[in-house]
């Protein structure tokens, strides 16, 4: 029976504060084979992980990180208090740098690194990828560089021997051939955005998000989807077993 490759969302984000070390750690320790996580830079072209243009939600403070400097992003805590309470009241916003780090220690494992609009919009697409790809090298045969911005992806593609792939907007970009040009190694899709039925195309390997149930990732894979991307990727890992 197919089964589709499993891609831990922000790291283990159903039981850890997303895109923090403690949730791409716990990800590894259930056995995690992949990790995508989103980027952003601070004022000071520092990139941390953070997935809202705003801090509230994660760090209960207002304001953005591209409105700080690397040392003010460093004394948040991205506790996502309305979820844990005081349970990650220590977790800090992670670093790209000790992100890959966490990841560089487990072999085999890959990278997805999702390069965020509100970052490509404040900086330009060379300022973001300038401050990102470097700190990327040692991940740099087992990375992807992903986003919803096709531009910094052309950009990326130019100057970089680096794996990339589009976060679609519409399914249209990829059923009629939109991409193309692009030559991408990976695209990714809503689950909500997909046809509703039948076979799906394969010449480029699709990721779906968001999905936590084992019945549609199999009926996923049986349409040709290779990889699924999932907030609770010990529970799917277990039913998919």
């Amino acid at each position: 029976m197919s089964k589709p490759e499993l891609i831990a969302h922000r790291g283990y984000a159903r039981h850890y504060p997303e895109n923090t070390l403690a949730a791409v750690e716990a990800a590894l320790q259930v056995g995690a084979r992949a990790v995508e996580i989103d980027v952003q830079l601070s004022r000071d072209r520092v990139p941390f992980l953070m997935h809202d243009r705003t801090l509230e939600r994660m760090c209960g403070v207002p304001g953005s990180i591209g409105e700080l400097l690397a040392v003010e992003v460093e004394q948040l805590r991205a506790a996502e208090s309305a979820r844990f309470g005081e349970r990650f009241a220590a977790e800090p916003v992670a670093s790209l740098a000790r992100f890959v780090e966490l990841v560089a220690r487990h072999d085999g494992v890959h990278a997805f690194v999702e390069l965020k609009r509100a970052s490509l919009e404040r900086f330009g697409p060379d300022a973001v990828l300038d401050a990102v790809v470097p700190r990327l090298e040692p991940l740099a045969q087992r990375c992807t560089l992903i986003s919803f911005d096709v531009q910094v992806l052309q950009r990326a593609r130019q100057r970089f021997p680096l794996r990339i792939g589009p976060v679609l907007i519409s399914w249209g970009q990829y059923a009629d051939g939109q991409l193309a040009p692009l030559s991408p190694d990976i695209v990714f899709c809503d689950l909500d955005k997909l046809p509703a039925q039948g076979a799906l195309p394969t010449r480029i390997p699709l990721a779906v998000y968001e999905v936590d149930d084992a019945v549609v990732a199999r009926a996923l894979a049986a349409r040709g989807v290779r990889f699924v991307e999932t907030f609770a990727i010990g529970e799917l890992q277990r039913e998919l077993a």
